[in-house]
């Protein structure tokens, strides 16, 4: 059973590697409008297997599922070694359990958007709400696998005790969900109503007969900055009742630098009208300081060590 652990912390951080490769094309397809490649039909593609002169949506919509299905089986992998190589009382057991879960519920999400046609040009209500639940698991689904990975990494782990910095961070990470369910909203705005200028998009927002999801658009960029300001000031206070080189100190100090540039990408996003690349980059440092909030959270549930 030891002998199987040996390359298992290694596996389960390329299982999370390729999950964030995997959630920055599914941003692309979005971005693109290629969401509708492969028609209404899930698992296939426009009826078939594998389409037959595929145009460039059905091309990035395939390689898409493509890309979703192998990640499916990634986890469905990790699941089986974490249980091989570890005890039923293991927390990578039951990180490795919920990452499973989490990502059958994960290829739902994908598959109802599909399904009903919440894709493409859709701007309907229900389009919104599958999206914030969609993100909403994401966030969950990398989150397992990362503890996966970070458990796996240290057997030195000692068992989570609750304390008062867990209590903000925990807010911290609600705020964050919150935030990244706004962004997306936001996002899918820029894709639907773009704009040639920012003075248009800023009157564009503001109109009383603009559309819900361009009403709604505005609300992410104050929910960032009230976020941003909760959690550096949550990871200053970490920072100063830490000791030097403890991993939660260092945790903490990425958790602000992170946060301040992903917020500058934020801004450079506005004022570039929100191309597809900025999108992407946007995306994975939302990705990223979610997943460096679990692992402060975990540190300090701990003990800080």
């Amino acid at each position: 059973m030891v002998k199987n652990r040996i390359n298992f912390p290694k596996f389960a951080w390329g299982v999370l590697a390729y999950n964030l490769l995997v959630i920055l094309w599914g941003a692309y397809v979005r971005a693109t409008g290629s969401g509708a490649g492969c028609g209404s039909h899930w698992p296939l593609c426009n009826g078939d297997v594998v389409p037959r002169s595929p145009r460039i949506d059905t091309v990035i919509e395939f390689a898409h599922r493509i890309s979703s299905g192998l990640a499916f089986l990634l986890v469905v992998g990790l699941l089986i070694w974490a249980y091989r190589a570890y005890q039923k009382t293991s927390s990578v057991r039951r990180a490795a359990t919920w990452a499973m879960i989490l990502m059958v519920t994960e290829s739902l999400a994908g598959a109802s958007l599909v399904i009903f046609h919440w894709v493409a040009g859709d701007t309907s209500v229900a389009r919104v709400i599958m999206m914030g639940i969609h993100l909403l698991n994401t966030h969950l689904l990398i989150g397992a696998i990362l503890l996966t990975a970070w458990w796996s990494s240290r057997e030195d782990r000692i068992e989570t005790q609750w304390n008062h910095f867990n209590w903000a961070l925990a807010i911290a990470l609600i705020a964050t969900l919150v935030m990244s369910m706004a962004g997306a909203v936001t996002a899918l705005g820029d894709t639907l109503f773009p704009t040639d200028s920012l003075a248009a998009g800023i009157q564009q927002d503001f109109s009383p007969t603009a559309h819900f999801i361009i009403r709604l658009r505005v609300i992410h960029p104050f929910i960032a900055i009230g976020v941003g300001l909760f959690i550096t000031f949550v990871a200053g206070v970490i920072i100063m009742e830490t000791q030097k080189g403890q991993i939660a100190r260092k945790l903490a100090v990425s958790v602000i630098a992170v946060f301040a540039i992903q917020l500058v990408a934020g801004l450079v996003n506005l004022l570039l009208l929100a191309p597809v690349w900025m999108q992407i980059i946007h995306l994975f440092l939302a990705d990223l300081t979610w997943l460096l909030l679990v692992l402060l959270m975990n540190e300090k549930s701990e003990g800080g060590a």
